[in-house]
């Protein structure tokens, strides 16, 4: 079930992005959704650096993520978080799960295979293999949160009321992956509840994990945010921009980052911004009443 805001408790947005290369024009629209929504709300809005995933992280891209917003007028509060820094957080989570977690030492091509036997409709669905106890013989490999068969349901701001089974559409996920990694799915939720998050606001591209992040959150016995997933920017080919489909930084050299970025990224998101706009200063002005009077 989704949270509201108590009367006296102050909105808390954050942006999350990976340290994997520069912001592009996909991420900037999702900094500038969190960022607009943040501000209209008279809240606050902190940004969390997702560096769990150690082989795709480039270095400097942190900072360099930090100074493409501080080009644009974005200013966040208090200090840069790193998600790197807080896996205690994480494992303390972990245990707290208890048996609703269990080790699993099935592969990638195991897990593949199994998907192929048990049918087109199941092909996304974990098969469940380890949930009764590993095989002899076998390693574990990753810890899997075991799911339910029921319905999880919540309503996105802009989307509407949606729904999962978890069971029947993802099957027990891993929280905890076979490299020693930290899975998102369980990070994102201890991060979001120990920096008091009440609103999330991110692209549509990571509305399928909602259903299993608020069941995580059950669990934990920890709040569930507000969230609005806005849609994603995409490439001509139709894919999501990305650094793995070869998206640019969208503050590269020669760049105009007024008329050639937070312009388009704003009329993105349908907000409307006319072309009288000649400096980034004037642009927040604008882009604040013309995001409260469209989402709020």
């Amino acid at each position: 079930m989704t949270r509201h805001k108590t009367k006296h408790q102050i909105y808390t947005g954050r942006f999350a992005p990976s340290p994997t290369g520069p912001l592009h024009m996909g991420s900037l629209v999702a900094a500038m959704a969190s960022y607009l929504d943040a501000k209209a709300h008279d809240g606050i809005w902190l940004l969390r650096m997702e560096d769990l995933d150690f082989d795709r992280n480039v270095k400097g891209a942190d900072q360099h993520i930090l100074q493409s917003l501080e080009r644009c007028g974005m200013q966040w509060d208090g200090e840069v978080t790193w998600q790197s820094q807080r896996q205690a957080l994480y494992e303390t989570a972990l245990q707290k799960l208890g048996n609703n977690v269990y080790p699993c030492a099935c592969s990638r091509k195991e897990i593949a295979d199994s998907r192929l036997r048990m049918g087109e409709a199941a092909s996304q669905v974990y098969p469940g293999t380890c949930r009764q106890g590993i095989a002899p013989g076998k390693v574990a490999r990753a810890w899997r949160l075991q799911v339910p068969d029921q319905v999880i349901a919540f309503t996105d701001r802009l989307c509407g009321k949606l729904s999962q089974n978890l069971a029947q559409e993802v099957g027990d996920f891993v929280l905890k992956r076979a490299d020693g990694f930290w899975a998102y799915q369980l990070a994102v939720v201890v991060d979001d509840a120990a920096q008091g998050i009440t609103d999330v606001v991110r692209g549509a591209d990571l509305i399928d994990s909602t259903a299993r992040q608020i069941y995580l959150q059950k669990l934990l016995g920890l709040p569930t945010p507000t969230y609005l997933h806005v849609p994603v920017v995409t490439n001509a080919h139709g894919e999501k921009l990305s650094k793995q489909t070869g998206a640019l930084a969208f503050d590269r050299d020669g760049v105009d980052i007024l008329h050639e970025a937070l312009l388009p990224a704003a009329r993105f998101l349908g907000l409307k911004m006319d072309d009288s706009v000649d400096d980034i200063a004037t642009f927040w002005s604008k882009a604040i009443p013309a995001w409260r009077e469209k989402f709020l």
